[in-house]
């Protein structure tokens, strides 16, 4: 008898009920659409910001003082502390190895121009016993070379795009264009091969000395100098206009620190920091450090970075992180602001249009009650004609919330959203509860009615 009554109750006021249907169902839509954009944000966007670069920096915990100009490391070549080459694999071994998307060592070395003459016979003296200080050597007439040129340049040694073994027996190709993709070689130039002594020059240092794509310098310090052919000029924006960026290899060699480096950049997938990411880790009780290192937060992939390297000292580049932790943030926020205001809107809707059905149907809910109908069975009568409502409206919201978070991703992330079955059940739940919600003012109304002045036409 009830669902009879609900049945008939259903089929009454066509145009009112699609009204509320229609208006659940553009709800539902929205919302739909919000979360399931907001479910694959933090992914989409995190892996939109390594774009922006490396995010953590690996410096070795036992160096000296670094002598820095305009952001380039001073140091003699023979100053400071070093990392083993061998070790950067490892990286790919870490619990959140997967979120590890590039990683670039760097070693930086002070060198002077060197004559041709005297970088062929410092080539061919091989160990640097016959070295002096200045870079020259003890046989040759160009004693005096360093004078004419000065000791006032920095090669960069770095990884391109290099390609390591893994434990597991895959490949990982990582370097500048995946830590640095602002990078650019200007017009007419490339990226040097690592197999060969080429390199690239900032366009600042190569404006100044006047040198051009297919030229060749000699470099060179107290150990070692290298011919390279110069493969493209460099625009970065920072103090590598000023450099010589050249193979990591070749960077060993002059610095003789076969296998070295001095700093890492790491370009890893995190999630904005919360309060648990932001707080010390030695104040965490155990059941929150697991939490906390099982998140993809920065201070947690950091920490298993610093485990894989003991002499290492990992920091977040706060720069970048910060400003993706914010960013994330506000747009996550916004998405549940316009989810809570399109719930609110469907709530309101509904409201109205059962305020209206109520004082349409008093005479029959008067009737009822003379009968002896209970509140509860007058107001179960109604909420069960607005979950029915609610049913269609949510489903049919789901659908049209996927293909609009389909065309939202594709628009933002020029890749689709993936639809989430999950959501399903979420959205026919938020619908019954925003039909319920919006009609328990005017059913209880409704149950308050006095059957005789009603029945009197009163």
């Amino acid at each position: 008898m009830f669902l009879r009554i609900v049945a008939e109750s259903f089929a009454r006021s066509p145009r009112r009920k699609l009204i509320t249907g229609a208006a659940l169902a553009l709800g539902m839509a929205v919302a739909t659409a919000t979360l399931t954009v907001a479910l694959s944000v933090g992914d989409r966007l995190a892996a939109e910001f390594r774009s922006l670069g490396a995010n953590l920096l690996v410096t070795p915990n036992a160096d000296t003082l670094p002598l820095e100009v305009g952001g380039v490391d001073y140091r003699p070549v023979n100053a400071g502390a070093y990392l083993s080459v061998d070790d950067l694999p490892k990286l790919k071994e870490i619990f959140w190895r997967n979120n590890i998307v590039g990683f670039t060592p760097f070693l930086d070395v002070p060198v002077g121009e060197v004559p041709v003459g005297v970088a062929d016979l410092v080539d061919r003296a091989g160990p640097p016993h016959g070295m002096r200080a200045n870079g020259s050597h003890a046989d040759s007439p160009a004693t005096n070379w360093d004078k004419k040129s000065g000791w006032g340049l920095m090669l960069i040694g770095t990884w391109v795009n290099h390609t390591i073994s893994l434990s597991d027996g895959t490949v990982f190709t990582t370097g500048v264009e995946v830590t640095h993709p602002w990078w650019k070689i200007e017009d007419g130039g490339r990226w040097f091969n690592e197999q060969l002594t080429e390199c690239v020059i900032g366009k600042n240092l190569a404006s100044h000395k006047r040198i051009q794509v297919g030229d060749s310098i000699s470099v060179g310090t107290i150990f070692s100098a290298s011919h390279l052919q110069v493969t493209g000029i460099l625009s970065t924006g920072g103090p590598e206009d000023d450099a010589i960026l050249a193979p990591l290899s070749v960077a060993e060699q002059l610095a003789n620190q076969p296998g070295k480096f001095r700093n890492l950049m790491v370009s890893a997938v995190v999630k904005p920091d919360d309060a648990l990411g932001r707080r010390d880790p030695a104040t965490l009780s155990p059941a929150e450090f697991d939490r906390w290192y099982c998140s993809a937060y920065i201070s947690s992939i950091a920490l298993q970075i610093q485990q894989t390297f003991p002499g290492a000292d990992v920091q977040p580049i706060r720069q970048v992180s910060e400003g993706e932790s914010r960013i994330l943030g506000r747009i996550s926020a916004l998405l549940w602001v316009v989810t809570l205001a399109a719930l609110v809107a469907a709530g309101l809707a509904v409201g109205a249009t059962a305020a209206t059905t109520v004082l349409e149907r008093q005479k029959e809910v008067g009737l009822m009650k003379a009968l002896g109908a209970s509140k509860w069975l007058v107001g179960s009568f109604f909420l069960g004609e607005q979950v029915l409502l609610a049913v269609f409206g949510g489903g049919f919201g789901y659908l049209m919330g996927i293909l609009l978070a389909r065309w939202l991703s594709l628009s933002v992330f020029g890749v689709a959203a993936p639809a989430s079955a999950i959501l399903l059940p979420v959205a026919l739940g938020l619908a019954v509860l925003v039909a319920v919600a919006g009609s328990l003012f005017p059913l209880r109304r409704a149950v308050r009615f006095d059957p005789a002045p009603i029945l009197r036409g009163e």
